[in-house]
């Protein structure tokens, strides 16, 4: 009789956790599934609950056009990620490494320095940095958008980075240097291929960071330097919110993030062990 209880609370637990499960993947995806629908309706047929409709791609074109010009956008928004991912990586790989192998004065209290800065709200620090850029002649440019996301992603990208480094076994990379190689040719030869998941990883996390940045964007640009996140609140009109044209466009920003994923997915769940992991 209490075997029989034990295996009916064990099947009990087991349904209530497949039950969890599936609510919480719908409340992920049913939004997603939403707004993937939505970007092939028609205007009048979004209001309407139905799953049979005539399809159009119509939106994606609209959204690509005057007044709403999505397209530069687009650029604006990849050249900004990419750049900060292109800088932020190199520089941070170096600052982890130094504080992994390295024992500096005060490094104790400087790591925590860089950490406290994420628990910086950013509405606190965007007015500052827009008297700044304003002096500097940096807003509504790239070059701004790229400064302020590297501020963002820097302490994030160099403690990440870190744990993969100490990850490394430190024997390694003193039996290179006595067998006569210099500590740059150990770092490109040893530490680098070793840490390569993690710095995927790293990069991964910035490019989205980057990527969906939306108060700085908001603030320090109007015109020429929009990014697509910023770009959602044009789609208004006299009879309100464009929810078809704010779908297509939410496809637009969510593809590159999927297509990202899948590519380097590998990369990502062996960075994501290794840091996890000692």
């Amino acid at each position: 009789m209490s075997m029989l209880t034990g295996r009916t609370r064990k099947r009990f637990f087991q349904c209530l956790q497949i039950t969890l499960i599936l609510i919480f993947m719908a409340i992920m995806l049913v939004p997603i599934a939403w707004i993937g629908l939505a970007a092939f309706k028609q205007h009048v047929d979004v209001y309407q609950l139905k799953l049979l409709f005539t399809p159009t791609l119509e939106n994606f074109r609209t959204v690509f056009e005057a007044p709403y010009f999505l397209g530069e956008k687009l650029k604006n928004s990849t050249i900004v990620a990419s750049v900060t991912v292109l800088f932020a990586i190199p520089v941070a790989t170096c600052a982890a490494y130094a504080f992994s192998r390295f024992r500096l004065r005060g490094q104790s209290a400087l790591l925590v320095m860089i950490l406290a800065t994420q628990f910086v709200p950013a509405v606190v620090i965007v007015l500052p940095f827009f008297v700044m850029f304003r002096d500097l002649g940096l807003l509504d440019t790239l070059t701004g958008l790229v400064l302020v996301n590297l501020a963002i992603v820097m302490p994030f990208a160099i403690w990440m980075i870190k744990g993969f480094i100490d990850g490394i076994p430190v024997e390694t990379e003193e039996a290179a240097l006595v067998d006569g190689s210099s500590r740059l040719q150990v770092i490109r030869n040893i530490v680098l291929p070793m840490a390569a998941p993690g710095l995927v990883t790293a990069g991964i996390f910035c490019f989205i960071i980057a990527w969906n940045e939306f108060l700085f964007a908001l603030i320090l640009t109007s015109k020429k330097a929009v990014t697509l996140p910023i770009g959602l609140a044009l789609f208004k009109a006299e009879e309100g919110d464009l929810w078809n044209l704010l779908a297509a466009a939410g496809i637009i920003i969510m593809v590159p993030m999927f297509v990202l994923a899948l590519i380097i997915r590998k990369h990502f769940v062996q960075g994501m062990t290794m840091g996890a992991v000692r």
